[in-house]
């Protein structure tokens, strides 16, 4: 066994923990561009890393009540149709199967994530136009339904690149719920992202674009960090938290954009 491959694991697990982010954004990348794995094949087995290493984390939010399983409900009955539905349709229409989409929304969700990076530096301006902007009186029904939509969006991108579950996820949720604590959201992203990313890691397994060894290896490394990241979380600043966040998502789209 690589010992690279425990080591990018906890690597990875620990920033998932701390942030919400890095189960497809980093690991992905991480896996194609350092390690040479096939892109269908590195997207499939960080799909089901993602979704074991998450469990953790989940575990340890939600022992320290930083999890709102409201939202985490209204994202999933979005996402795991819009995942199950993509698979299918990519593999079933598109010329080369998942491979044939892999470039184009690699590249897309670089812009994105970079966009990402750029609203986290100023979400507390764009909190307060939002809420300058904001009706008087909350419309619980409005903001769950577009949550529902943000974990279709979610789904359809998660199944075929495996980025989006964290960095769009957590970032979208500031925007759905502007007073919501930080630390609150990241949890809820990570809850999320469990049942999503297991969907769609069975969806690839199936079409056989996953590496149980290579599954293995990373998450000897992740688990532990994960658990480390999750616990630390909740005592970092979120002025601190921001910054990190928003660092590693330029760090990724530019990578992804350059790949």
């Amino acid at each position: 066994m690589d010992l690279m491959y425990p080591v990018a694991g906890f690597a990875v697990g620990a920033i998932v923990g701390l942030t919400g982010v890095g189960g497809g954004s980093l690991m992905t990348p991480l896996l194609v561009l350092l390690f040479g794995v096939n892109p269908s094949v590195a997207v499939g087995t960080d799909l089901l890393y993602a979704a074991v290493t998450k469990s953790g984390g989940t575990l340890a939010h939600s022992l320290k009540g930083t999890v709102d399983w409201a939202i985490t409900r209204a994202l999933a009955y979005g996402s795991i149709p819009a995942a199950g539905l993509t698979l299918w349709l990519v593999h079933t229409f598109l010329p080369g199967g998942l491979g044939g989409a892999k470039d184009l929304i690699s590249f897309a969700l670089g812009i994105a994530l970079l966009l990402t990076a750029v609203s986290l530096v100023f979400r507390k301006k764009l909190q307060a136009f939002a809420q300058k902007h904001a009706p008087g009186t909350p419309n619980p029904q409005r903001t769950f339904w577009l949550t529902v939509a943000t974990g279709a969006i979610l789904g359809a991108l998660v199944s075929i690149s495996s980025v989006g579950a964290g960095a769009l996820g957590v970032t979208a949720l500031f925007f759905l719920y502007p007073h919501l604590p930080a630390h609150r959201i990241v949890g809820s992203d990570i809850a999320h992202a469990v049942p999503l990313t297991l969907v769609a890691g069975i969806g690839h397994w199936i079409l056989g674009s996953v590496d149980w060894f290579l599954l293995g290896s990373l998450l000897i490394g992740s688990l532990p960090g994960i658990w480390i990241g999750s616990h630390v979380s909740a005592k970092v600043p979120e002025r601190v938290l921001r910054p990190i966040l928003a660092g590693m998502l330029v760090l990724i789209g530019s990578k992804l954009i350059a790949a």
